[in-house]
């Protein structure tokens, strides 16, 4: 039996009918990837419906949340009109469709989450939330401390106005430079823009950490179910109760 969308999204948890009325009017939800209007109806058993990118799920069907250890040349979409691997490949035995949180590019690697929460996925990759993001980056030749300097100096990148990056160095030689950048943000392809920036090309670049979650030992395409506390942990982070 079909509802109004607005009480779908509110026995989802996600917000109340009045507030999911706002959003719709404001374009975010989509019904089978379709921009919803007011008034517009779902049903449950057949419909998927999606708050600004991320799903809804009704209250009873069992949350998953998923770390994958995204591989390089693997896109960050549920499919891809170009037919290229995508993280939806990498956890198709699941045997439920699960939805990634934020992204990585194309030639990126490292933690990534994936989840059939609605509401997770959006606390989670929202600003506001203030998670830290940490990569390994690997820079061709010698990184000079002048243009670390500049890199943690930078507050606009190409017009935008960017949030303070940390970065420092793990090893360097006169062939390569291994970074570690810290971020609050994650803007499309800030590092590398960032990176270009100050006159370094990046080479290699892995997300090792999100917040309090930590890659380890997962090897690339692998993926495995968070535990309670690391869950519990990544909630806290990102001000979910």
């Amino acid at each position: 039996m079909d509802v109004k969308l607005q009480k779908y999204v509110s026995d989802c948890g996600l917000m109340s009918r009045r507030a999911a009325e706002k959003e719709i009017a404001e374009g975010n939800f989509e019904i089978n990837g379709v921009a919803a209007n007011i008034g517009a109806r779902v049903d449950p058993e057949k419909d998927a419906v999606t708050y600004k990118g991320h799903p809804l799920n009704p209250s009873g069907e069992r949350k998953i949340y998923i770390m994958l250890n995204k591989p390089r040349g693997v896109v960050t979409t549920m499919n891809d009109e170009k037919g290229r691997r995508n993280v939806a490949d990498k956890v198709s035995e699941i045997g439920r469709r699960v939805y990634p949180v934020g992204r990585l590019d194309l030639n990126s690697e490292g933690l990534i989450l994936m989840t059939n929460d609605g509401e997770f996925a959006n606390a989670v990759a929202h600003p506001s939330g203030n998670i830290k993001k940490v990569y390994r980056v690997t820079v061709r030749g010698k990184a000079e401390n002048q243009q670390l300097d500049r890199i943690r100096a930078l507050r606009e990148l190409e017009g935008e106005r960017i949030a303070p990056v940390e970065v420092e160095v793990k090893r360097r030689d006169e062939n390569t430079s291994e970074l570690e950048f810290i971020l609050s943000e994650g803007k499309n392809r800030e590092i590398r823009r960032i990176c270009e920036s100050v006159g370094l090309y990046v080479k290699k670049l892995k997300r090792i950490s999100l917040g309090p979650l930590r890659i380890g030992d997962l090897k690339p395409g692998e993926y495995r179910e968070l535990t309670k506390t690391e869950l519990a942990a990544i909630k806290k982070a990102a001000g979910m109760k």
